[in-house]
């Protein structure tokens, strides 16, 4: 979420920024939400000292016997009170539609991220490895005869609905395979510490992770009120919440394998086929916490660690700056 005091700084570049994203300047409107919080918080702060003032003169009146003073003084704390608390109360309003206004709106993209609308602006940076030429037309990944049979969406849709799958024998596998090479690597290799976190978390973790409230329809939540993680990334970065780091403690690296879960609500028919944008999935991820000022030499080591999972596989690949207006909501640089 964005810290206030940035905004109110340079209000002009913050819309500046997010005009880059295609976004309407919004600096206005947030900060006279914050200034009408801000006075709020003042009146109570000044009605507050007035009671303080008024109780201890009650003392003082009845002390002398002045019963009407003592009366009078009496029902002006009483009424100081109740002006304190709805002023309070109006106040903590005005905190919380500020909190909600700045939890929507998008991060301010780096310097060096190209201006764009959508993908077809997003610039290249280098490719690894030559595009595989076959002498056959090539199939999807739930076509291939080998895969086929151990890759099952009808068992999979009467089990738990459309948009899962049964994997089973070397298909489940390999899966398994995978996903245990990516987490060695970065382990052994790459110097990142593996976790094995909750994929169950509360909403303070939903919301510290930019996950609240824009994504909340493309979430799990149960009954008690918990979200199925939609990405380890979740309970990864909340790790570090609400803790005063020492500086020699930095950086922190971690990496987890685990289950993740989206509704996937506004994507049918949109690269659905298959594996791709189901409810549920696994991934290994990569969180780094670390200095500010060390965040864009952090982000390309973990490009770095990456694309050599790829190229240790032998898959070629391109590498991409997304654009303004392809990047996530989160994002600073993608």
């Amino acid at each position: 979420m964005h810290d206030i005091r940035a905004i109110r700084d340079n209000p002009a570049a913050f819309d500046a920024a997010l005009a880059r994203r295609g976004d309407a300047p919004v600096s206005s409107d947030v900060l006279a939400l914050d200034a009408a919080r801000r006075a709020k918080i003042a009146a109570a702060e000044t009605a507050q000292a007035d009671q303080n003032k008024a109780s201890k003169s009650v003392g003082a009146a009845k002390a002398s016997g002045d019963e009407a003073e003592f009366e009078r003084l009496r029902a002006l704390v009483a009424d100081k009170k109740a002006e304190v608390a709805a002023m309070q109360a109006e106040a903590k309003e005005l905190d919380a539609q500020l909190t909600d206004m700045l939890a929507r709106l998008p991060n301010v993209p780096a310097d060096d991220v190209p201006d764009g609308q959508d993908e077809g602006d997003n610039v290249e940076v280098r490719t690894w490895g030559g595009k595989p030429n076959f002498d056959f037309d090539p199939v999807e990944h739930f076509e291939i005869k080998g895969v086929a049979a151990s890759m099952d969406f009808e068992t999979a849709a009467k089990i738990s609905g459309s948009r899962f799958v049964v994997l089973s024998g070397a298909v489940a596998r390999i899966h398994r395979a995978l996903a245990q090479f990516m987490v060695d690597t970065h382990v052994d290799e790459n110097g990142l510490t593996e976790v094995n976190p909750p994929v169950l978390v509360t909403d303070a973790a939903m919301y510290g992770t930019d996950k609240l409230p824009k994504f909340g329809e493309d979430s799990y939540r149960t009954e008690e009120g918990r979200w199925l993680v939609p990405t380890s990334e979740v309970p990864l970065t909340y790790i570090a919440a609400d803790h005063v780091i020492e500086e020699s403690y930095l950086p922190r690296r971690y990496t987890a394998h685990t289950l993740c879960f989206r509704s996937e609500a506004g994507s049918a028919g949109r690269d659905t086929a298959g594996m791709l944008r189901q409810h549920q999935f696994e991934k290994v991820e990569m969180v780094s916490v670390t200095l500010p000022e060390e965040s864009d030499a952090e982000q390309q080591r973990m490009l770095r660690c990456a694309e050599d999972i790829l190229e240790r596989l032998g898959i070629a690949y391109r590498t991409v700056i997304l654009c303004t207006g392809d990047m996530g909501f989160g994002a600073r640089r993608t």
